[in-house]
Parts: structure tokens; C-alpha cells; sequence
């Protein structure tokens, strides 16, 4: 279930860095007009005004002004006269430190080498059967 999560999760995100989801909107704007002129007109008659360059929807329209925003402006930085910098991740090693292995660091006690009882009282119900 994690695996498939991830990897629908990882396709959203794909489809959203490269644009794909405004060709989605196209796509139901299209569906939705030939729907809309299949009312009035046969369906290829339809087809043929939908996807004619004089008919376009407010859809459409929305679709085109944000792929020429993507397409003029990919990265545009956060305000007006600033430029982006690069963010350098540097991790230090941790110190090394010796490890000591001396027998005051192991303090045992006897009762840590208790050994359980061999003698087990039996479970108080009989375990479940299986259906058949």
C-alpha cells in the first residue's frame, strides 16, 4: 500500500512540475463543449466547431493565458529585483571518538541472569478452530 502511495503521489507531482495539468482543464473544457454543441448540431458538426480556431470557451481561454505564464516565465524569483541563491548543504563528519571496551563499563548484576521457569501454566481457553 506505501509503494503504490508513493508512487501515485510521485506521478501527481510529475504531472504538476511538467504542466500536464492544464491539459487536463483542456481536455474537460473540450469535453464540455462538444457536449454543449452536440445539443443543437449533430456530433460531428460538434467535434468540428470545438475544435475550430474561432470557438473557444472561458476555459480554453484560462488554459491558454497560464501555459504562455509557464511558458514565458518557468522560475521566476520570489521578488522583484532579487535573484535566487544557491542553498549549500554542508554536513561535518562527526568527531571520532575511541571506544572503550574496559570491564567497568559492563556492570552486571545477577539478577539480569535470571533464567525463566521450565513449568508453564496451559493457556486458559483451547485456541480458536479454523471453519471448514
Amino acid at each position: 500500500m506505501r509503494r503504490k502511495l508513493s508512487l501515485v503521489l510521485t506521478l501527481c507531482a510529475w504531472l504538476l512540475a511538467t504542466g500536464s495539468h492544464w491539459d487536463l482543464v483542456q481536455t474537460f473544457a473540450w469535453g464540455r463543449m462538444i457536449a454543449t454543441y452536440s445539443e443543437s448540431m449533430s456530433f460531428t458538426q460538434a467535434v468540428q466547431k470545438t475544435f475550430s480556431a474561432g470557438a473557444t470557451c472561458s476555459v480554453c481561454e484560462i488554459v491558454a493565458t497560464a501555459k504562455s505564464q509557464d511558458a514565458t516565465n518557468p522560475a521566476a524569483p520570489t521578488a522583484p529585483g532579487k535573484t535566487l541563491e544557491k542553498i549549500h548543504l554542508v554536513f561535518a563528519p562527526a568527531p571520532a571518538t575511541p571506544l572503550s571496551l574496559s570491564s567497568a563499563s559492563f556492570s552486571w548484576s545477577l539478577s539480569d541472569q535470571s533464567v525463566p521457569a521450565s513449568s508453564r501454566a496451559a493457556p486458559p481457553v483451547p485456541p480458536p478452530r479454523a471453519l471448514v
